[in-house]
């Protein structure tokens, strides 16, 4: 396997108002990415990169990331031919969480056929200290089926 190196983190003013992209890599060597519509900003939703396929997201300008549950990398659509191009990346003051701005292709994020990870909503009557209460309701509207998508191989 390749390594891909970023440039070294150096002092806290460099980091937080320089100009050298050096992200911070947590000792599982992941960093967490939100990633949005480039339009409107929608999440459309949250995984993580190594540095590896954050290089191959800044080299193809397609959303690459790490797969935490397969342990590969993942280029997003590969499966669903729901792509994302990249057209914006952001890194946050302290360069420990990556931004995506995507152009979200197929309309649909989510593997289970949404437009967005985030189709649910706490309902209404929630109350932190009654378990029944909390509640989710559906925001959303499937995109595509996912039975019909991703055939069990």
């Amino acid at each position: 396997m390749s390594t891909f190196v970023f440039p070294s983190r150096t002092t806290t003013a460099e980091i937080e108002l320089g100009s050298t992209l050096q992200p911070k890599f947590g000792p599982d060597g992941l960093i967490p990415c939100i990633t949005s519509d480039h339009v409107t900003n929608e999440v459309l939703m949250f995984s993580f990169m190594n540095a590896e396929s954050l290089a191959q997201t800044i080299k193809t300008k397609k959303a690459t990331y790490w797969s935490r549950s397969r342990g590969k990398l993942w280029v997003k659509g590969e499966e669903s031919g729901n792509t994302q191009l990249v057209k914006e990346l952001l890194v946050d003051c302290d360069q420990d969480v990556i931004q995506i701005k995507v152009e979200n292709i197929g309309g649909a994020a989510c593997h289970n056929g949404y437009r967005s990870c985030f189709y649910r909503k706490l309902a209404d009557g929630a109350k932190a200290d009654e378990a029944a209460s909390l509640k989710l309701e559906f925001a959303a509207r499937r995109v595509f089926d996912p039975a019909t998508v991703y055939k069990k191989k």
